[in-house]
């Protein structure tokens, strides 16, 4: 699982043309997600759909829902929900996320 993190000064720019270059870079049997940071946030959400990568939205990066309107992390992901349903992206459950990822679910003490 790796990351493609855009927009974040020094590293990669946001560009659409540099994130698909990297993204077509990522062998096929990777999984990948991809984000940038503050008003390019919600878009990528979008790009990152097209080009076959997981999203990721939150505080961390970016603050707002629209200009000037703070956020939570649940307006993030809500707005990003909106998004991929709104192209037909079929939105995965927590438990079918931690089967794609073969996460398993330990008890205390393991």
């Amino acid at each position: 699982m790796i990351q493609l993190c855009m927009g974040i000064p020094y590293c990669a720019p946001d560009d659409p043309r540099t994130f698909q270059a990297l993204a077509d870079a990522v062998p096929a049997n990777w999984t990948f997600s991809a984000f940038s940071i503050g008003r390019m946030q919600l878009p990528f959400v979008a790009q990152a759909a097209l080009a076959g990568s997981n999203v990721r939205v939150g505080l961390e990066d970016n603050i707002y829902l629209s200009k000037g309107q703070l956020a939570s992390n649940g307006d993030l992901v809500s707005r990003a929900r909106t998004i991929l349903e709104a192209m037909n992206a079929r939105v995965l459950t927590p438990a079918e996320v931690r089967e794609k990822l073969s996460l398993v679910k330990r008890g205390p003490g393991t």
